[in-house]
């Protein structure tokens, strides 16, 4: 890795969540297991590290133990030109299914365009290309 890469700590969604995030941005998943660890602070088959490599990467896992699950404000994880701008109107509108538009992806006054949407899973996303 050679830039930022966030680490979402998931309430038992980890699976779910990486998943759904390759089905809409592509790349390659890897999921490994608490058992595939050998860690038994958690249940077998809840995921313990994933890893989401492509347009877009993330990593995941289930919390375990007293660690809080991912939670934030004033915080959004930006695809501001990440993709082509078809791309980005097809990410914005799977990201926004089972989730909720917070500002439609639009045309803006300066002549951009930009939109947030709020996950399934509760991450915050601001989509966005120019012209």
């Amino acid at each position: 890795m050679t830039g930022l890469v966030p680490y979402l700590l998931l309430p038992g969604t980890a699976r779910a969540a990486l998943t759904r995030y390759a089905e809409i941005f592509g790349g390659d998943l890897a999921l490994h297991s608490y058992a595939d660890f050998g860690r038994d602070d958690g249940p077998a088959d809840a995921i313990a590290h994933g890893i989401l490599s492509g347009p877009v990467a993330l990593f995941a896992a289930d919390v375990a133990g007293d660690d809080e699950p991912f939670a934030a404000s004033g915080l959004m994880f930006s695809l501001l030109g990440a993709a082509d701008p078809a791309t980005l109107e097809t990410w914005f509108a799977a990201l926004a299914e089972g989730g909720e538009v917070l500002e439609p992806l639009q045309a803006r006054d300066w002549g951009d365009h930009d939109g947030q949407v709020r996950d399934a899973f509760g991450v915050h996303w601001l989509v966005g290309y120019q012209g």
